[in-house]
């Protein structure tokens, strides 16, 4: 009979092999780092997540992921991350619910696409948005020419609302 209790290094789970500051630090900058990029790499996000949630989603993933494996050093140091990483979000949420100046960093402003039936190439080229692209989602709210849309805007979300003109 196998003794699988036996077999567990316990002090190998529970210590951690680097600094618990170090690991906040290295947690802080990264986040940061992916949180900036993301921001001016993605202004577009794909529906109703946010890039903060991709953020953190795939990050306590990555992070989450390591804990559980054995080449990982310790649960203590996956435990540190994941509330770094936690920490920070909230951190983040609260700044920008707070402070208009900080919404602004973190969300994209809402764009006019289409105002008074005339596609806004110009803000269509800014967040990349194609002709094809635009008509899919008119034509996803019932709506098969740019005449009937009074406005469109690209929301912070990346999602496209749409004003219908009055007959």
């Amino acid at each position: 009979m196998v003794d699988f209790l036996g077999s567990v290094d316990w002090h190998t789970i529970f210590t951690p092999k680097i600094s618990l500051a170090e690991l906040f630090v290295r947690a802080t900058l990264m986040y940061f780092v992916l949180l900036a990029l993301m921001r001016i790499i993605l202004k577009r996000q794909g529906g109703g997540i946010g890039t903060a949630d991709v953020l953190v989603i795939v990050l306590l993933a990555e992070v989450s992921g390591n804990g559980f494996s054995a080449e990982y050093k310790s649960v203590v140091e996956g435990a540190v991350l994941i509330a770094t990483i936690l920490f920070w979000t909230y951190c983040i949420e609260w700044l920008a619910h707070r402070f208009v100046f900080i919404r602004g960093i973190l969300h994209s402003p809402t764009l006019l696409l289409v105002e008074n039936g005339k596609m806004l190439r110009k803000n269509m080229r800014a967040e990349l948005v194609t002709v094809e692209e635009l008509m899919a989602q008119l034509r996803e709210k019932g709506i098969d020419d740019c005449s009937q849309v009074k406005r469109a805007c690209m929301e912070a979300d990346g999602m496209i609302s749409v004003i219908k003109t009055t007959p």
